[in-house]
């Protein structure tokens, strides 16, 4: 699939962040629910004074309704003109038409080849969880959850180890009609910090749906001993929902990062991510 732009148009990566506690998530969606992308859209059509056109924005990953991002990058193609007319000075009129809870901190021009979605060779979540007897600090309910059993995070590390590598996750994903639920996860790993907050960190090469939220119900249940460390890996070679593995709350989750390439091998990874995955010595489409 091509991804040129077009001729006399210039293509904008957006580096940005939000809080995802007042939207329905990051995709614009009928109905005139609230959305990061619908706000962002509005702004620069407003800002750079477009009238009735809507330049689309594209993004690296699409977070749930409630789902924090603290790195997110989207890309936008701008007519040439209108980016040299505005480029100077659109960061801060987007400062003063965008909502509080929703900030784009760089536009720049894109190298050759970047796709803000396909060109991304990793993103990163962390989800944050408490077990503390007295629950969440008040300064921090938005983004962290109460987990009201303790948590023991060595059972935690020792459930999420066989969970590494490629695989089809289509054990903690909603499947999607058409796409694949085969990732490969680089990362899981949970940390406790000074104040008691369990921070887990989760990177992979892409996500499926509500994938990072099931993977830590699971191991949460581990966690507080509901199930052993073994649990969660037989969960996923089983390759079917199990309905003992919760999708936690949106709300402890938050898009820290995504990795690119080197410019020089952004267009390989753009073409490279539109493949449709299998795993080794599967037949046929895959799972999906």
């Amino acid at each position: 699939m091509s991804d040129e732009v077009k001729p006399g148009y210039v293509r904008v990566r957006l580096d940005l962040s939000y809080d995802g506690k007042d939207f329905s998530g990051w995709a614009k969606q009928a109905g005139g629910q609230r959305t990061v992308q619908g706000e962002i859209e509005d702004a620069l059509r407003t800002v750079t004074r477009s009238g009735q056109t809507t330049y689309e924005l594209t993004v690296a990953g699409r977070t749930d309704a409630g789902v924090h991002a603290r790195g997110q990058v989207a890309h936008v193609d701008l007519p040439a003109e209108l980016w040299a007319e505005h480029r100077e000075k659109l960061l801060k009129r987007l400062a003063g038409r965008l909502p509080k809870d929703v900030r784009v901190w760089s536009l720049s021009e894109a190298p050759e080849g970047f796709n803000a979605r396909f060109s991304a060779i990793w993103r990163r979540y962390a989800y944050r969880v408490t077990d503390h007897h007295g629950g969440v600090d008040p300064l921090l309910r938005g983004h962290v959850l109460w987990h009201d059993w303790a948590l023991d995070v060595d059972a935690m590390n020792e459930a999420a180890g066989p969970l590494l590598g490629e695989h089809d996750f289509a054990a903690y994903c909603k499947r999607r009609e058409g796409a694949t639920t085969i990732r490969t996860l680089q990362e899981l790993s949970l940390e406790r910090g000074a104040d008691g907050i369990i921070t887990a960190t989760v990177r992979a090469d892409a996500f499926c749906h509500n994938m990072v939220r099931s993977l830590i119900g699971a191991l949460l249940f581990v966690g507080d001993g509901h199930r052993p460390p073994e649990w969660p890996g037989k969960v996923l070679a089983a390759g079917v929902r199990d309905s003992a593995v919760h999708v936690v709350r949106p709300h402890g989750l938050t898009l820290e990062e995504v990795g690119y390439p080197a410019d020089e091998l952004l267009r390989a990874r753009n073409l490279e991510a539109r493949n449709k995955r299998t795993l080794p010595g599967a037949s046929g489409g895959g799972c999906c």
